[in-house]
């Protein structure tokens, strides 16, 4: 019985309607919950664990008989550049951030093949150094190369 005489802390104002400023108007429920929402401490950092996961490939060396064959056929497409034939050419990309990168085919018709900045320069602007192509294939070497 003694529970029911006894009073509680808020007695006084448990009953009273819930106050409401006249200058201030009421904050939108959106903007109430985005108080409570996660705060990332350290920006960042999950690109940067997804940018440490992300895979890369190691550059394969070619052979010396990969790289003569390579040759010739970079030869007899810079005899034939200004036919301007389709090719697909597969190379190597570095990666910008981390060691590595990805082997990477495109095919198109060339341009020319430029001889100073030992590039070879696709139709659509696409410029690959010589030094990273370990494959040319197309209608060109078609007969005069094994496959």
């Amino acid at each position: 019985m003694e529970k029911e005489s006894q009073t509680h802390n808020y007695d006084d104002i448990i009953d009273l309607p819930h106050p409401t400023s006249p200058v201030h108007p009421a904050m939108l429920v959106a903007d109430r919950a985005a108080q409570f929402m996660p705060f990332a401490a350290l920006t960042g950092y999950g690109e940067a664990i997804d940018e440490t996961g992300r895979r890369t490939e190691e550059r394969a060396e070619l052979e010396e008989d990969e790289y003569s064959l390579l040759d010739e056929k970079l030869q007899l497409l810079q005899e034939r550049s200004d036919q301007r034939p389709e090719i697909s050419v597969t190379y190597f990309r570095p990666d910008a951030r981390k060691a590595g990168g990805a082997y990477v085919t495109v095919t198109g018709r060339i341009r020319k093949i430029d001889g100073y900045e030992r590039s070879l320069v696709m139709e659509d602007g696409t410029k690959i150094p010589l030094r990273e192509i370990v494959g040319l294939e197309g209608a060109l070497y078609a007969g005069i190369f094994p496959e």
